[in-house]
């Protein structure tokens, strides 16, 4: 089937995905573009998130995919790439990646997903790529934009002191969990929880609203007798980042940055592309871990976990991060791990700076050899952690590699030491089944998340081969 623009017109969802697919047909929007001689063609689309969208497109019939969560069928993303095909932009001619293979694979020939309904020609609105050859500017009203100004300050002075005010009640809450006592709080924890993670939501600090609705699940996942010291923890976590917030006029302008977003206000991708205390990290990045779970406010919570490869310096690690609603079906990961992509990583600012966004991709993702883990141990990985934590006392979990590991087992429990002597770490239990065929394996270079009891593993490399999380 050859792909023009009319057909194009005649596929698009409306108009509005014909505009929005312009102006993505610049080349610094698709870090990589390529096909193959059978007519298939593949792209990865840097959008609004934190990793590119992979799209692929078979023109024989008009197949497509894009891991975006658009509702709209085609997609902009699709639309544009479609486009550039039409017009006779030129793609690399490259071997299929993975993941254009493994839908290739999952298709049964053309079905109604790629083929979505449309209106009649007598009732479809008349969708035109012709107009969209030059955009319509509007004049500048400088009134208009004042008035814009003043309203965006009224509303970020009112989140101001929305927030402050949660913060106040959250503060009351914890000393009402204080003298309820801790055996008490375990009893009540989830009803608790899910009323203070309300009132913050109401308070507009979404993102500490999601870490109060978390507490419950962390602290009945940890064996019984840590739970006492667990619950005091995280509550006076929660004290203190009230308290940073309270007072960001005395925190380093990185301090400061981070707190906002640890609380819930957030920074868009143009925001931190301008950003001046953003972090820049050029390299060569391989995924070591995905994670896609739900969250308790119906979101979606996609992590990729990147470490930088080469160059000898000490580890550098990242972790991007998107949210879509679970309305939107079952939405994967961009990258898997085991695959290797050269980029530009911008990090959000920080004292301890970890969550990026892809700024600039150079081709396309591949699956490159063995992960090189730094020779260090494991004292060498808690120390790192520890001036982490001191930079940041809210941290959470830390990513931390350990090279020429071992695996040991002590009774039920599961532990990873370096050389099989020293300082160990246990295993989050959880994944204690899957870990069980590393155990007693030397020369192990694992990679995983510590939050300061467990260390939940993720990747390994072994003398047997390479080793993922489920």
């Amino acid at each position: 089937m050859a792909l023009t623009l009319a057909k194009i017109e005649e596929i698009a969802p409306d108009q509005g995905s014909i505009q929005a697919a312009r102006k993505l047909l610049t080349g610094r929007s698709w870090p990589n573009l390529a096909s193959d001689e059978l007519g298939l063609a593949w792209g990865e689309c840097q959008g609004s998130g934190s990793l590119p969208y992979r799209v692929v497109l078979s023109e024989a019939d008009l197949g497509y995919k894009c891991t975006c969560p658009s509702r709209k069928f085609p997609c902009k993303h699709t639309l544009a790439l479609m486009w550039m095909r039409a017009e006779g932009r030129s793609f690399a001619k490259q071997e299929r990646p993975d993941w254009v293979s493994e839908w290739l694979a999952r298709r049964r020939g053309p079905s109604a997903s790629t083929r979505a309904a449309q209106p009649s020609n007598e009732t479809r609105p008349k969708i035109s790529l012709a107009g969209q050859a030059q955009p319509e500017t509007a004049e500048a009203d400088p009134k208009a934009e004042a008035r814009s100004a003043a309203q965006r300050e009224r509303n970020r002075a009112e989140r101001e002191a929305s927030i402050l005010s949660g913060l106040d009640d959250l503060d009351v809450w914890i000393i009402d969990q204080i003298e309820r006592g801790v055996a008490g709080f375990q009893s009540v924890a989830h009803e608790q929880c899910r009323l203070a993670a309300r009132r913050l939501v109401d308070a507009k600090a979404s993102s500490l609203a999601a870490r109060v609705e978390q507490l419950p699940a962390a602290l009945f996942g940890l064996p019984e007798p840590m739970r006492p010291a667990f619950v005091l923890e995280k509550l006076g976590e929660l004290h203190l980042m009230a308290e940073a917030y309270r007072r960001q006029s005395e925190l380093s302008p990185t301090s400061r940055a981070d707190i906002r977003l640890a609380v819930g206000w957030m920074m868009s991708r143009e925001a931190l592309f301008i950003e001046p205390l953003a972090l820049r990290v050029r390299g060569r990045w391989m995924v070591l871990a995905s994670v896609n779970e739900v969250q308790a406010d119906k979101l979606r919570r996609l992590e990729t976990w990147l470490g930088r490869l080469g160059g000898g310096e000490a580890p550098r690690f990242a972790v991007l991060m998107d949210f879509v609603p679970v309305s939107l079906g079952m939405v994967g990961n961009t990258y898997s791990p085991g695959e290797c992509f050269e980029a530009e990583l911008i990090f959000y600012p920080s004292d301890a700076p970890l969550r990026a966004i892809v700024a600039d991709q150079v081709g396309g993702a591949v699956r490159d050899g063995r992960w090189p883990a730094p020779s260090a141990g494991v004292a060498v990985a808690l120390a790192g952690y520890e001036a982490m934590l001191a930079a940041r006392p809210w941290l959470g979990a830390w990513p931390v590699a350990v090279g020429n590991a071992i695996v040991g087992r002590r009774g039920e429990g599961l532990f990873l030491s370096h050389d099989g002597g020293g300082i160990a770490l246990p295993i989050k239990a959880s994944g204690n089944d899957e870990i069980l065929p590393l155990v007693g394996v030397e020369g192990v270079d694992a990679f995983g998340l510590w939050d300061g009891r467990w260390l939940d593993l993720k990747f390994a490399e072994t003398p047997l081969g390479r080793w993922l999380a489920a």
